[in-house]
């Protein structure tokens, strides 16, 4: 610590002070600080030397430029009553800014960082305060005995030992005149830009980022207060050389918008902030739909009618239809594809029937074009439902992103009647069941349609109609997929296992579903229900059931280049990545002579297993989820080894050959 002091303390410039950049000025006074363990109440200290500055510079003024400014512009400020003052520290400040040479530039950037190294463990801005308070004791008491009555004699001595006598000389006092003036002034922005950091400092709570150029400004404030202690040692000398003032008002002119901006800022950030929580407990206490949906689409209590097109005109309908209603919140964006508007028509059908159930469309747009207001009059009509028109306050767009995962692909966020969350997407499961299957999209009816029907029916139904009534037999199944090659191979040999002769005469039926990238609609189908129904079962934030695990398992062989999973009927037998299955059925002759006293199943795994452990295959997970469908999951358990999965971020170009490149 004493060499870094050392190095610190004699610092020699040999730039211009206002030349410097402010990496360089950081890079000299970071060596001077060392952590902010010293207590200090900033804001009484700040208050007091307010106080004496306001009063002084109020004083100055009028003696000098003839006005008749009173104190009643400012507001009382009171400092806490246990404060006490830290005496010591601003006398050691003081004598560092008066007991210098002559004024130069130079000599300030060394007392600057003097005064660092002397409070090297106070926060930033407490240095800031603690040296304008030094000063503000100094020039304070200059002020208090220049109007204090010339009679007492006590005072008159103390005068004399201040040199405030030369000053009380009306020719003298003229000829300083307009550098007390210039004085003032630059005082007064110091002062600014002290409380513009302290308030700062305050507001970092919600943002600490705005603290990262704090110290460069601090940097200033001081040396600029060094400048002026200077120049007020000059004028009490009755010295024709002054400290030049100028320079430093430039900086502080430009400083002082800089940090205003930063506080409009970081106080709009913490109303956000307080909106933001009082909207997650509205959702979390409220026992009113009506209560909610304001909160969210309009918290200002100036709730505009809601647009509704279901007459092929349009009608303005207030809030309260939505009274004691289920509603499906739909949040997108303005490019709303087809399929989507597909999904809402039939939503919109199957709860016409009902009128338990609203649709409601909140467009998201956190800023507004001509042009996007223009595209959503013309599209509102084509939505079903009602809808919000309204710009969504920037507390509503942070809820929707952080609390319902919104990434740009739609939300449909199923509320009941006393606006409880029932599902944050149903969209997930209405991409896998479809709209009248899953309805009313909650948790209850996804695992009601999954004890009635495999969750392999749903996901395969697309590529074979024949699939359910194949697991209603309780048909042995092999689905496989991955490259072009080991499809064929795989193909072939389950083909000779499924024709032989013994498995014909046992009454043993195979049947095969390959998943091909070559039929890039059924490819891409099947792959987006998996994800779909993953992301489905993910979102109640329940431990993973075995249907979860299953599910788990094929999402990770996506990648693959040779997956297979084995079913008989709904049950998985086997679920694997790799080529341990088809070197299974290559070894059918092999293991066959078992079938007459082993079921196929038991007989296809003992030969499998066998396979697994001779490779010593390490068989893991690994599951891409693509940011926009909203999934949150913190962890997420290997479906095979149990561990818990690392995470990591990957980009991939959305493109399709061919596609232009901007």
């Amino acid at each position: 610590m004493a060499s870094r002091k050392a190095s610190a303390s004699s610092y020699q410039p040999n730039k211009s002070l206002f030349t410097l950049s402010d990496q360089e000025i950081l890079t000299k006074i970071y060596a001077t600080h060392v952590y902010d363990n010293e207590k200090l109440d900033v804001e009484s200290l700040l208050i007091i030397a307010e106080n004496i500055l306001n009063r002084a510079t109020l004083a100055v003024d009028n003696a000098l430029l003839g006005t008749q400014a009173t104190t009643e512009q400012w507001e009382e400020k009171t400092p806490k009553a246990s404060f006490s003052p830290p005496l010591c520290t601003l006398k050691h400040i003081s004598c560092e800014m008066n007991c210098k040479a002559g004024p130069s530039d130079e000599i300030a950037q060394e007392t600057t960082m003097s005064i660092l190294e002397k409070l090297s463990s106070y926060s930033w801005d407490a240095k800031a305060v603690l040296t304008l308070a030094s000063f503000a004791l100094e020039y304070g008491e200059f002020c208090a005995l220049a109007q204090i009555q010339i009679s007492d004699q006590l005072v008159n001595s103390v005068r004399n030992l201040k040199r405030v006598p030369v000053l009380l000389k009306h020719t003298i006092l003229q000829r300083h005149q307009q550098a007390f003036v210039d004085l003032n002034k630059v005082i007064k922005a110091t002062l600014e830009v002290i409380k513009c950091i302290f308030e700062l400092e305050k507001l970092s709570n919600y943002d600490t980022k705005v603290l990262n150029h704090i110290e460069v400004d601090v940097y200033w404030a001081i040396i600029t207060i060094v400048a002026s202690t200077t120049q007020l040692s000059c004028i009490f000398s009755d010295e024709d050389k002054k400290q030049e003032l100028n320079h430093y008002a430039v900086k502080l002119n430009v400083i002082l918008p800089k940090l205003k901006n930063q506080i409009a800022i970081c106080k709009e950030q913490r109303e956000e902030t307080e909106a933001y929580r009082k909207l997650v407990k509205l959702f979390q206490t409220s026992m009113q739909i009506t209560e909610v949906i304001k909160g969210l689409i309009d918290p200002t209590n100036k709730m505009q009618p809601l647009n509704d097109w279901s007459t092929k005109k349009l009608l303005h309908v207030e809030i309260d239809v939505l009274k004691t209603k289920n509603v499906l919140l739909f949040i997108s964006d303005l490019d709303i594809s087809d399929a989507d508007k597909s999904i809402l028509r039939l939503i919109s059908d199957k709860i016409g029937k009902e009128d338990h159930y609203k649709i409601v469309w909140i467009p998201f747009m956190e800023e507004w074009t001509k042009d996007q207001k223009n595209k959503f009059e013309n599209l509102q009509s084509n939505v079903p439902g009602y809808i919000a028109r309204y710009n969504l306050e920037k507390a509503s767009c942070r809820f929707i992103k952080e609390q319902w995962h919104f990434k740009g692909k739609p939300l449909l966020v199923v509320l009941n009647s006393q606006g409880q969350v029932e599902c944050e997407n149903a969209m997930h499961m209405i991409r896998v069941y479809g709209v009248i299957e899953s309805f009313p999209f909650t948790r209850g009816a996804e695992e009601t349609l999954l004890k009635e029907k495999s969750w392999i029916e749903f996901v395969t139904i697309h590529i074979k109609k024949e699939i359910p009534s194949w697991i209603k037999e309780k048909k042995y199944i092999f689905l496989y997929g991955g490259e072009e090659k080991w499809i064929q191979q795989f193909t072939e040999k389950a083909t000779r296992v499924l024709n032989d002769n013994l498995l014909m005469e046992k009454g043993i039926s195979i049947e095969l579903v390959a998943v091909e990238k070559e039929k890039p609609n059924v490819f891409e189908h099947f792959w987006t229900s998996i994800e779909s129904m993953f992301i489905s079962k993910a979102q109640w934030k329940t431990e993973t059931d075995d249907v979860g695990q299953e599910i788990q398992n094929l999402l990770s062989y996506k990648n693959e280049s040779a997956w297979t999973v084995f079913t008989k009927g709904s049950s998985v037998l086997v679920s694997v990545s790799g080529t341990t299955v088809l070197k299974a059925l290559e070894d059918f002759d092999n293991w066959k002579v078992h079938l007459p006293e082993k079921d196929f199943e038991t007989a296809f795994k003992e030969s499998h297993d066998r396979f697994v452990e001779t490779e010593m295959l390490h068989i893991c997970s690994r599951i891409d989820i693509p940011l926009t469908t909203g999934i949150t999951t913190e962890t997420m358990k290997c479906s095979h080894c149990k561990a818990i999965m690392e995470t990591y971020i990957s980009f991939r170009c959305c493109h399709k050959d061919g596609a232009a490149r901007t």
